[in-house]
Parts: structure tokens; sequence; C-alpha cells
């Protein structure tokens, strides 16, 4: 049988690309009813997006340029679901 493994989408922005490294290592998570973008605050996720963003930038961006995108991306969202009822906000960890 023929098996075929599951392909990442092509990433088109600089934008996307620090998003997809931010959700690969933790740092930010999705409201699952809404679907913002929400920070975890986990300062070890953080750092773990940082150094993959400094091990593997994407083709033709810097490492510095990389590193600036996945804090301009942490410094753009919040920690709660701006749609989600008071009483639902916070980490649900």
């Amino acid at each position: 049988m023929l098996m075929f493994k599951e392909r990442r989408p092509t990433i088109r922005t600089l934008r996307g690309w620090a998003i997809s490294v931010l959700q690969e290592a933790g740092a930010i998570r999705e409201c699952e009813e809404h679907g913002w973008m929400q920070d975890r605050a986990d300062p070890h996720a953080r750092q773990r997006a940082v150094d993959l963003a400094c091990k593997y930038p994407p083709a033709g961006i810097s490492t510095d340029h990389a590193v600036a995108a996945i804090l301009e991306v942490l410094d753009s969202i919040g920690d709660t679901c701006p749609e989600c009822p008071a009483s639902e906000r916070g980490p649900e960890d």
C-alpha cells in the first residue's frame, strides 16, 4: 500500500513562518472556538522558538530578521481571545 507523508503547507510570508515556528515550539496556541492566536506566556517555549529561528531561518532571510519576526509576532498577540467571554479567558494549561 502506498503511504503519503503529510506535507506542510507552503509558508508565503515571513509572518506566516514566524507563526508556524511559534506554534511548533508551543509558544502560542489558537483559540479553538474563534481561531485567534494566544500567547501561552511560556518563557521556555519562547526561547525554543527563538532557537529554531536562529538555527533554521527561512531561505534568503538572515538570522537577525528571522528572530525579529518571531519577536514581532509575540508582541502583536495577547494571552486571551478577544471574542471569548471574560469568564472563559485565561491560560488553559
